[in-house]
């Protein structure tokens, strides 16, 4: 739950969104019994958001930074058309061996290839386009993503970045950590870059979407 955002309004707009069902619940309640920050993966509200965006957009290729469990992947991966894409980069072998276990459980895992690793190293060495880049990985890398996820970015693709709000860290008067940090310069690097328009949703922790300047 966000704390910024009342009860009853989390309430009420969980209500209304469409919950996680089959594969992707499942994966979703044993990230919730079994892992000390079920917080870290996606949420419904988010994961929702994702698939819109992917549907609305006609989206086949996703890149994914921060696997953890699985279930992020697993609802781009439903969202995707027949031949669609999820790539995604883990550096925690323990996550990434458990998200195989969710993907192998689901009928959409085998449009999802995990690779092991660290993401700003693995970045260099995929080509692209993404239509969709979802950002939750290590906070304090938010601004090398960047730098290395626009040149990738499809003309009409979308970058979509988590936990900008960090549990309200960011928010004035900041603190000053080095993942609060990172998530601040991220954000002041995306509002500067003359090549991207953006807007900040108050959604779970604070999602941001980035997006070419149409030309």
């Amino acid at each position: 739950m966000n704390d910024l955002i009342s009860p009853a309004a989390e309430a009420f707009a969980a209500a209304y969104t469409t919950p996680f069902q089959g594969s992707l619940a499942a994966a979703s309640d044993w990230t919730r019994a079994n892992t000390s920050w079920p917080g870290m993966m996606a949420g419904v509200p988010e994961a929702r958001l994702l698939e819109a965006l992917i549907v609305v957009s006609g989206a086949r290729s996703v890149l994914e930074l921060g696997t953890f469990t699985g279930v992020g992947a697993l609802a781009m991966a439903a969202a995707l058309p027949a031949g669609g894409r999820v790539v995604t980069l883990e550096r925690d072998p323990d996550n990434a061996a458990i998200a195989r276990r969710h993907f192998a459980a689901s009928p959409v895992g085998e449009r999802i290839e995990l690779i092991e690793g660290d993401a700003s190293k693995l970045l260099a060495g995929l080509p692209g386009p993404f239509d969709v880049v979802w950002i939750d990985a290590l906070k304090a890398e938010y601004p090398r993503y960047l730098d290395l996820v626009v040149p990738r970015l499809a003309p009409r693709g979308i970058i979509v970045a988590d936990n900008l709000f960090r549990d309200g860290a960011t928010l004035p008067p900041a603190e000053d950590d080095e993942g609060t940090r990172g998530m601040i310069e991220f954000a002041r690097r995306v509002q500067a870059d003359d090549r991207l328009h953006s807007v900040l949703l108050t959604v779970g922790d604070g999602v941001l979407l980035a997006w070419p300047v149409p030309r």
